[in-house]
């Protein structure tokens, strides 16, 4: 089944999840950068967490990878535009550990708040200091939170739940959705300038690096604390040590840092500075759920299946509408290849019937991913199918339409002469080709099947029965349509095996037939 390399603490529920799959779980820690380029070559997927760097060069030596799983939502670790140019999936598990690190904030906002760490370390130490601790109370303040994706929300929930005053700055979240959740939406300068507490909640990128530094500060409400447990390098962290020194900021709560692991930082020394070592996805839960999550990923991603949580296939949301055609989609793909002899310049793709108000673009991707399995010799797959288009010039265009004429649903691949069209049927929702070269077919599409045009006339069913036959290839299923005109047919045959090519060469020789091909998936 294909050898699985872990190269970092996974829970065993992960563990033995892939395993039990059938696939050889490769478990090895600790590895050098040297190492993981001799361990990675064989392996089909790699699951790390944040530790493990893979690099280009990483990418190049693991030749035979299909999927890098990160059990976690970070990807800073992983060179994802240099997998998808490889085709190879990276996916995580964005939903595992996200209460886990929104508890993580609301602990630090808390300790914070009340100088728990610093109480306690002076208590144990032997010394009574009430009045040197004295905190302040959540109640009342105003608390900014910068990102309001699936942690931040999270966080503003509890948050509200302590009567806090809610503001945030996220540009990709609507008025209305925030009102519905108590916030308020502005600026991050005026979130800055009105906020008591500040918790931060984005993904490490080339426009979050460095976000909240010395500019930043410096318009900050006096006596401002910042609260981050999203990523290192987000705060400027000498910055805030400045700004911390001078008053302008009373103090902090870090989870994160720019390098990881540290030792060794300008705020250790604050003493209104409270520090963990990015614990927030460090409860047992979270580890489960993540090592569960990502051995699911790896799952579908060897299996070819599609993966909701595969970072770098640009497919939208997958209704549950959509999601039982793409098996469809893909087979569509590679008949219609088979059919065009090799890959076509323009691909047109139609949907029709509740499909088209579903959100397709899975579909278009699984049509590709069919087209080009057929066509080419390379590893194709949902990652860099569209690649493969744009460097081999295939010209893809889609049109949807609510109406469906003959049947609910509808997929239809046309260009020039050549046309395939197939639904799903029945109470099993089955997949049935329906229309190939515009001769209507009805037939469920098969691994090895004969596409036969021929005159309409008597006798041409048994001319082709007879040569399967005598070859020793039996015939599954069959769908034969006229043309329009009714002076030609086609025969679409499902076989048990592959049509060996002395048979065909008799086919293509026999009177009355003007075309073969073979469809093979």
């Amino acid at each position: 089944m294909g050898r699985v390399l872990v190269t970092e603490k996974l829970a065993q529920t992960g563990l033995d999840l892939m395993a039990e799959a059938g696939y050889d779980v490769d478990v090895q820690l600790g590895l050098s950068p040297d190492e993981l380029l001799g361990a990675i070559v064989g392996a089909q997927a790699l699951v790390i967490r944040s530790a493990t760097t893979v690099t280009a060069d990483v990418l190049a030596a693991g030749t035979d990878l299909v999927v890098v799983g990160r059990a976690g939502i970070g990807l800073d670790n992983v060179d994802v535009p240099a997998a998808t140019e490889r085709g190879v999936m990276v996916v995580n598990a964005p939903q595992s550990n996200i209460l886990s690190a929104a508890e993580q904030a609301m602990a630090l906002l808390l300790a914070q708040a009340r100088n728990i760490p610093q109480a306690h370390a002076a208590l144990v130490a032997g010394k009574w200091e009430r009045s040197k601790w004295e905190g302040v109370e959540l109640y009342g303040k105003t608390l900014g939170v910068i990102g309001l994706g699936r942690v931040g929300a999270l966080v503003a929930q509890r948050a509200l739940a302590f009567g806090m005053r809610l503001v945030a700055y996220d540009p990709f979240v609507s008025v209305d959705r925030a009102k519905l959740m108590g916030v308020e939406l502005m600026g991050i300068e005026e979130l800055m300038g009105e906020s008591d507490f500040v918790t931060v909640h984005l993904p490490k990128n080339a426009e979050t690096l460095g976000l909240i530094g010395k500019d930043l500060l410096a318009k900050s409400k006096p006596g401002l604390r910042i609260i981050n447990t999203a990523r290192g390098g987000i705060v400027d962290e000498d910055a805030l040590a400045e700004a911390i020194r001078s008053g302008q900021v009373q103090g902090a709560g870090l989870d994160v840092f720019a390098k990881e692991p540290t030792t060794e930082s300008p705020l250790f020394e604050l003493s209104s500075v409270i520090v963990t070592p990015h614990l927030g996805a460090s409860t047992a839960e979270a580890q489960d759920k993540a090592g569960v999550t990502i051995a699911e990923q790896v799952i579908l991603a060897l299996a070819g299946d599609f993966v909701p949580f595969a970072v770098n296939v640009s497919a939208g949301d997958v209704s549950e509408t959509v999601r039982p055609f793409m098996g469809l989609a893909e087979q569509l793909g590679r008949i219609f290849s088979c059919l065009n002899d090799g890959l076509p310049d323009t691909l047109e793709i139609e949907y029709q019937g509740g499909l088209a108000g579903s959100g397709t673009g899975i579909l278009t991707l699984s049509v590709l991913k069919g087209v080009f399995a057929a066509a080419t010799t390379e590893p194709v797959s949902y990652v860099n199918a569209p690649q493969l288009a744009a460097e081999r010039g295939l010209e893809v265009r889609e049109t949807s339409t609510i109406t469906a004429h003959d049947y609910v649903n509808l997929i239809t691949l046309r260009c020039g002469d050549h046309s395939v069209a197939g639904t799903l049927t029945g109470p099993r929702t089955e997949p049935q080709l329906v229309m190939m070269d515009d001769h209507t077919v009805e037939v469920p599409p098969a691994p090895h099947m004969l596409v036969v045009r021929n005159d309409d006339r008597a006798g041409m069913i048994g001319v082709v029965g007879t040569i399967l036959g005598e070859a020793g290839v039996s015939i599954s299923s069959m769908g034969v349509g006229p043309s329009a005109t009714g002076n030609t047919a086609l025969m679409v045959l499902s076989t048990d095996r592959l049509v060996p090519d002395g048979a065909l060469e008799l086919l293509r020789g026999s009177a009355g037939i003007s075309d073969v091909h073979t469809v093979q998936s």
